[in-house]
């Protein structure tokens, strides 16, 4: 016989299938509001078509209003300098083969990374190679649109050796990083920072990717905003390939617990907010079965 739990619990399942409603605190929600939703991003994701300009718009920087800054200043005076020598690093220095060997990871050996593994990561992601005219542009190791770079970087760092665990901003025209904030149990941070998924507690570094939505909307004003996605593949494309090429493994994230994030960077969620994580940690090829392990519900359901 059924137990009273047994039945309440499909008395909710039957709610489920047949009204839509509450099963388990989760709503499920209504195809038309789903179409809905679907059609609107699909529609975020279109260019401007050139009839539908509006001839009377123009975009701050024609209107000629004061450019925003290219960074973001220093919150604290506690900056370390990072390492420019890199010739001490293992480098996979074939480009084809650092291509092909490139995947996600989400298994890591938790052995330490190094503080110079760390600065050619930001290096090769956020590095500032020149500024075009007094203060303009910054020209970086990664494209952007009209070279607005509308991204700050945040770290949360555990075992990483020269550096205590906690969490740190990275300041491009400097190439240092400035601490920021300690974490009694940085290693749940990380978990619950990318919305619990708690294989990313084992990595070593968590780049916290923020935008500053103005820098873009200065110049490009209403179409801004389909850029700055675009432009935030190119930065952790070259964090995956940095990584592969220096023999560490990593994962980009797009599922970030906004509000926790914001609260603990410091960032006021409206003109400056964290939209984009990834994960970097020590591998190894001994690891690839449980990798495998990942994705083993596409044999269970054999897709």
């Amino acid at each position: 016989m059924a137990t009273t739990s047994q039945i309440t619990e499909l008395y909710y399942e039957t709610c489920v299938i047949c009204t839509g409603l509450f099963w388990k605190g989760i709503m499920i929600m209504e195809d038309s509001e789903v179409k809905k939703r679907i059609q609107q991003g699909r529609a975020f994701l279109h260019p401007w078509p050139a009839e539908d300009d509006d001839d009377d718009y123009r975009t701050d920087q024609e209107l000629k209003k004061p450019q925003p800054p290219l960074v973001k200043e220093p919150t604290t005076k506690d900056w370390i300098s990072l390492p420019m020598d890199f010739s001490g690093l293992d480098i996979d220095n074939d480009f084809l083969h650092v291509i092909n060997s490139r995947s996600s990871h989400r298994v890591y050996t938790e052995e330490p990374m190094n503080i110079t593994q760390l600065s050619f990561l930001l290096w090769c992601t956020q590095g500032v190679k020149d500024i075009r005219g007094k203060k303009y542009a910054t020209l970086r190791t990664v494209p952007c649109g009209g070279a607005r770079h509308e991204f700050e970087c945040y770290l949360a760092v555990r075992k990483v050796e020269g550096l205590q665990d906690g969490l740190y901003h990275y300041l491009p025209m400097k190439h240092a990083i400035e601490f920021l904030d300690r974490k009694d149990d940085i290693s749940a941070f990380f978990g619950q920072s990318l919305d619990e998924q708690t294989w990313a507690e084992k990595g070593n570094v968590v780049f916290y990717y923020s935008v500053v939505p103005y820098r873009a909307e200065w110049r490009y004003g209403i179409d801004a905003h389909r850029i700055v996605m675009c432009d935030a593949g190119h930065i952790t494309e070259n964090l995956y390939l940095s990584a592969t090429a220096i023999h560490l493994g990593g994962c980009a994230i797009g599922a970030v617990n906004g509000p926790l994030c914001d609260a603990a960077f410091g960032l006021d969620g409206e003109e400056e907010f964290i939209f984009y994580a990834m994960v970097i940690g020590t591998v190894s090829d001994a690891d690839s079965q449980k990798e495998k392990d990942f994705y083993a519900f596409v044999k269970e359901q054999g897709l």
